[in-house]
Order: C-alpha cells, then structure tokens, then sequence
C-alpha cells in the first residue's frame, strides 16, 4: 500500500501549509493521460493525521481501490503526488501504515520513470492483476517544499524583502527556476503569499549581469498559475524541463519577482517602515481579529457599514479584501463568525469575484440577505509582510509568554541594546499595541509596576520614553514618543512598563437605533434627583437644597452588545467596588459610558455619565446562558452573545440639558471611555447622532456607531454594489 506526504513552501523559510490540499485531501484530480491510456483519479485514504499523507487509492472502473507495495518507489511517489496537485513526495510507506484498504487492488509492480504526468502511464501487471493483499497497500508522504524570495547584496537591508530570485528548497539545496515558462500571474501569486498585494517590472539588466557570472542551479520543473492561488503550492506542476549539462535551460533566466507592499508596509528610508498613518476612508474593513491583517469583513453602503453573509464565502473573495486593503492573498476565508459577530445591517450575501476586482464592492453578489445571521458573518486572515517587528520587542520574567515587563531593542552608540519603556502615562492602548507587535492577540492589563517580574537585569535602564499610540499601530516604535532624550521622572526597575495579553477579548458596541427611537424629553423636580445630584449625573448649576426647580433631562434607553470572543468583566474585582447609599448598590466601574451633547463643532455643552453600578446579561442570543447578575452582590459581568439594557427610565440614563439653548447639536455616547477593560476593537465604542432641539422638543436622527460619515465622500453610489 502506497503511503504519502504532501508538498508545500514558506515565505523567506515560512513552508507551504502541508500543500494546502486546496483540492482537499479528497479531492479528486484527473490523471492527464493519453487518449488511449486508462483514465484514472487518485485520492489520500486512511489513518491520516496530516491532509498531505495516507493510503494512496486509485478511482478506475467506477470503483476505488489501492496499489501493491511491490516494486513500488519513490519516483513512483512523485508521479502520484504531482498528479495529486502537490510538488513532489518526500517518501512513502509499505505494508499498510495507513491501513488497510477495501475492495480491489488495481495496480501492482508499478514502475515510474519519474517523469510521467500519470500513474496510469507508469508500466505495471495490468488493472486488476495482483497477487497481493490489502495487508501490502502504498501509503505516500508528499514533500514541504521551502520557498523564498532571495534580495540580491544591494537589496539586504531592505525593510520587507520586495524584491529577489524565487527559490525552492529542494533535498536541502535551494534552486532557481527557470523563467522560459514563468508568466505574470506566477509573480501575482508570489508576491500575494509573501503579503504583498501586488507586482511590477524590475531592472532586468540588472538581474541579467549577475547571472551571467554566477552557476545556476535549477530546479527541474515549469509552474503554471492562473493568479488566483493563494500559495505557489497551489499552482500546477508544468512539465519537467529539459536542462543543459552547462545548467542553463534554453534562453531562460532565474525568476526574479518584484512586489508592490502595501501603504502600511512600504520602506522609508529613516527608519525601515513608516509611521503610523491615518488610512484614507476605504468601503471595506476588517474588524474583531487578534492579528495585523485579520478580521470579521465589513462594508460601507450609504454610510452605513455592515457585515458580509458567508454563504459561498472563499478564498477568491477573501483574497480580493485582502489585496484592498494592502495585505497579500488570503491565507484562510473564515466563515461562522469564527471572529466575532458584528452587528447593524448584513450588506452582502453570496458573493462571487473572479479573483482580479479592485474591491469586494465590485464582485457580484446579492442584496437579499434574508435568512442570513451574524452568526454567519465571514472574516478573512491575509499574508502579511515580514517586517521583523517581533525581533525587536519581548516581555521578560513573566510567568508565561503572554505577559511580563516590555523590553524593546534599541541602538544606542552605534550598537543595539535592550532596555524598558517608562509606565508614565503607560495604558491600554499602549499594551495593546505591544501584544499585536509580538503576535500575542489582545492586551487583558497594561501595568505602570513591574517590580515583581524580575525582568534581564541588563535591560534594566530606560529606553523610550513618553509613549502615546493612537491604536491603530503595528509596531511601538511607531506610536510618539520622546527621542533621544529620555525624560522618565520615575526611572525604570519596578516602574518598568508591562503587559499581559490574549488570544481574545470582549467587544462592545452600543445599539445606535434603540437610542434613536427612545429618546424624550422630561422636566424633572429637583427633590425627586438628590440621589443623581450626590452621584453627579446633572449638570453644575443644579444646587443640593433647592426642591423647588425642575431640570430638564434628555433620556434615552441604551442596549450594550458584547460581540467579541471573551466576556467583559470589570477591570476591579469585588473588593475594590464602591458602595453608594443612596441607590443601595455597588460600583464596579466608576465610569462606564460618557454622555455627552456637543456644538456642531465638537465644543461640549453639556455631559453626563453613567457608572457601572450593575452589569449584567439582560439578554442573549438564543442557546446563551446568563453568566453574569447583580441581584445579592452577584458576579458582574456581560457575556458574549449577550447585551445588558439600561432602560430610559432609570437614574442616571439620561443627560441634563436644562441650560442648553435651542439649537443643532451632536449626541455622543462613548463606552468604556477611559480603556479601562481590554477590548478587541475601541473604534466601535462611540456613538453619534445628530439632533436639533427648539426648546420644547428634540429630534434625534441618523445615529451611527462610529465616527458619522461624511456622506458627500463616502457613501456608496448607486453602480459601486454589482448586484445579482
């Protein structure tokens, strides 16, 4: 029984995924045989751990059978494996490994050249004709290719590698291939596994010169892509070519590709990569995801963004999110909401691309996404860049890798060096840039003490300082921060910044329309809001003694989703909350959302907050239990796929307007407004709507999470949604 491995490839040493089996371990490919030879298929059967690995069966005579271990080789393998769709077989196995088959044994003492395009052509007793039993069935191994993209001298310190010859580590060697057959969308597929979005032309005369001095060393075969492969291994095996004893083949020349990186990946010439930029409004985004380039996939129609259905959902349509949004093909298209639910409108629904669109908004698809959930919202995970950031950062004397006292590398006097970060100002943010740099998800505690994680006591010393990130950073060395004068009052050692970090975190969101259709005016007496006064939910011209005066309250019902992948709890634990009197409760949060009514040119003209004296799981989606309640000092909390409702007509819920003249005006609604719980995504905190109040009545419209779009900019025109 023939027993397999399968071929696969890395970037600069990353190996293909166990060659992807993107036709799947039983997928099904057609021999390429000679109109008179038998046509046959071939699968990977059995006792499998891997996909790239099993029994090797043959499909003939509409029945499945195996292949006698007897006279069966390695060349033999490779056959096998190229006509699987992989690159090679690393070995394969006697005797059933795998175990044993059923049904008939179709092929015995098969003898391959290596060369043939199918088992079929390789000479052998006959279908059928076999003294053997199942006990001897061929199991093969398919081989790990390694790949890279080798920058020449000049190009070594280039900050990612864009440009170099395509090589393939084959028997411990690496070789060149040969660009006779090499096409255009090879270099598509290259560059899109390497995280780069797109290709261009290179100095050729360049290339030309050097090959002219040096000893090729090709690898044997032609590779075939139609651009749309996620990884070379994915690309058809082209014929073996014919190579000369003086290592040339015919006029070609090793490949050589030149990759487009995207914005937040392009090299400047300062420090190795840019700064943090604010990126132009794109109409796709991802959301929810742990790592750079991954994430739940949403789209902005009429100003409004919404999740993708993902019904037919693949790596064609994921790889073209991918390339928008300057990453390199897709590596997996996720559906399930495997990273988080979003919430609002479902946009897109079975949506189709042909691999080559500039945008998702322009693959076909349709509108009617009834019978759709976001529980079936799609996400995406793309190549990205190697950049090396996280040679540059590590957390030391934690008790495991997902926490411990920053240190970052730094060149100082000409050579490099560890050493800390000031916690002066140290916060969430800051630590959630850490943990994405490392690759470590989510920030879960940004600490401003480190003194009980004995760190390397040479990295002691200070060396960044004033750190401020903005969030949306890759790295830390790209959020603000001093110079090279360091200025860190409380110096280093136990002041150290740290972080602890997880692979998920919460992530709420508020119900912008529940607070649109609940808003009202009240005019309130004074003697009926002593408790509200004594926990400041009204403004500062209301006075403790006077009974007699009303206040006009803004209220407002608002409904708090937890659509992340780990419960929100606060950040204190029972024997930190605060207990009011007045209201008979405790505080676990002493902020948890601001209200807040703003000028149309964002001047404040009146706040409230509201403390998050209860939080519980008023609701869930169907088949979610209710962790968290507050009834008998209970555990506080909101559990994912649960929302907790703070009714219009309770304490607090509301802002004080009694001093506000009529007017336009811009509501805004921030939760969790000081970080102070880790989330996986703050974007979406912060609500607006715009409103007009005349004195005696008020109008609440267009409320949004997220900043409000400018719609003369941004909102999707009628021809941008191909719809089917």
């Amino acid at each position: 029984m023939v027993l397999f491995n399968a071929l696969a490839g890395e970037s600069l040493a990353m190996a293909f995924p166990s060659a992807l089996c993107i036709f799947s371990l039983l997928a099904l490919v057609q021999a390429q045989s000679e109109s008179q030879q038998p046509k046959i298929q071939l699968r990977l059967a059995g006792n499998k751990r891997k996909h790239y690995e099993g029994r090797l069966e043959v499909f003939y005579n509409n029945e499945w059978g195996t292949i006698c271990d007897d006279d069966f080789s390695i060349l033999a393998a490779q056959v096998a494996c190229r006509e699987l769709g992989f690159l090679g077989a690393v070995s394969w196995s006697p005797s059933a490994k795998f175990g044993q088959g059923e049904g008939r044994i179709w092929l015995d003492n098969v003898h391959c050249t290596g060369r043939e395009k199918s088992l079929a052509e390789c000479p052998s007793n006959g279908f059928g004709v076999s003294d053997c039993r199942h006990s001897e069935d061929v199991g093969d191994h398919i081989i790990i290719f390694e790949i890279r993209i080798r920058p020449i001298s000049s190009h070594l310190k280039r900050i990612p590698v864009t440009e170099g010859y395509v090589e393939i580590k084959e028997r411990g060697k690496w070789r060149q291939i040969c660009d006779e057959e090499w096409t255009p969308l090879n270099n598509r597929v290259v560059c899109g596994m390497y995280g780069f979005p797109g290709e261009k032309n290179y100095n050729n005369k360049v290339y030309k010169s050097l090959s002219m001095r040096k000893k090729k060393n090709y690898w044997g075969f032609s590779v075939n892509c139609t651009g749309n492969e996620a990884h070379l291994s994915s690309c058809r095996l082209g014929k073996p070519l014919e190579l000369k004893r003086n290592g040339t083949c015919g006029r070609g020349l090793p490949v050589v590709v030149s990759c487009v990186p995207g914005r937040a990946f392009a090299p400047s010439s300062s420090t190795g990569f840019r700064k943090a930029y604010r990126p132009e409004q794109p109409l796709v985004r991802l959301r929810g995801g742990s790592n750079i380039g991954e994430g739940r996939v949403e789209v902005l129609k009429n100003g409004v963004w919404g999740t993708v259905c993902d019904d037919n959902w693949n790596l064609r349509a994921a790889t073209i999110v991918c390339r928008e949004l300057g990453f390199g093909s897709a590596k997996e298209a996720l559906t399930g909401a495997k990273l988080g639910q979003g919430m609002g409108p479902v946009h897109m629904n079975e949506v189709e691309c042909s691999g080559f669109e500039k945008s998702l908004t322009d693959c076909y698809f349709n509108n009617d996404a009834l019978g759709c959930s976001h529980e079936e919202d799609a996400a995406v995970r793309c190549n990205i860049p190697a950049m090396g950031f996280q040679k540059r950062i590590r957390l030391s004397g934690g008790r495991n890798p997902y926490e411990g006292r920053v240190e970052v590398l730094t060149e100082k006097n000409g050579s490099l060096v560890w050493g800390t970060v000031c916690s002066e100002n140290w916060g969430m943010v800051e630590a959630m840039v850490v943990c994405r740099q490392l690759g470590l998800g989510f920030a879960s505690y940004a600490f401003q003490e480190t003194w009980y994680w004995a760190g390397d006591a040479s990295a002691d010393n200070v060396v960044m300082s004033g750190v401020r990130c903005s969030g949306t950073e890759m790295s830390l060395p790209q959020c603000l921060h001093h110079g090279k004068h360091i200025s860190c009052p409380k110096g280093g050692g136990r002041f150290a910044a740290g972080v602890s970090c997880s692979d998920s975190a919460p992530d709420l969101v508020l119900n912008a329309q529940l607070v649109e259709h609940t808003t009202y005016l009240e005019d309130r007496p004074m003697y009926a809001l002593q408790c509200a006064l004594e926990e400041n939910c009204l403004s500062s011209t209301a006075k403790k003694n006077d009974h007699s005066s009303y206040r006009r309250l803004l209220r407002f019902s608002s409904q708090i989703h937890n659509v992340g992948r780990s419960d929100f709890r606060p950040k204190l634990g029972y024997h930190a909350w605060t207990w009011h009197e007045c209201h008979r409760h405790y505080h676990s949060m002493e902020v948890f959302t601001h209200y807040d009514l703003l000028s149309l040119n964002g001047t404040k003209v009146a706040e409230g907050h509201k403390a998050s004296f209860c939080l519980e799981d008023t609701q869930c989606d169907e088949g979610i239990q209710k962790r968290y309640v507050c009834a008998n000092f209970g555990e506080q909390g909101i559990t994912v796929g649960c929302w907790d409702t703070y009714r219009h007509d309770i304490d607090c819920q509301w802002i004080d307007i009694t001093d506000v003249k009529p007017g336009d005006y811009i509501f805004q609604v921030v939760i969790n407004p000081n970080y102070d719980v880790a989330e996986s995504d703050y974007s979406n905190n912060i609500m607006k709507c715009k409103c007009r109040y005349d004195g005696y009545r008020i109008w609440m419209y267009h409320c949004h999470t997220g900043e409000l779009q400018k719609k003369n900019c941004v909102e999707v025109l009628p021809g941008q949604f191909k719809s089917h």
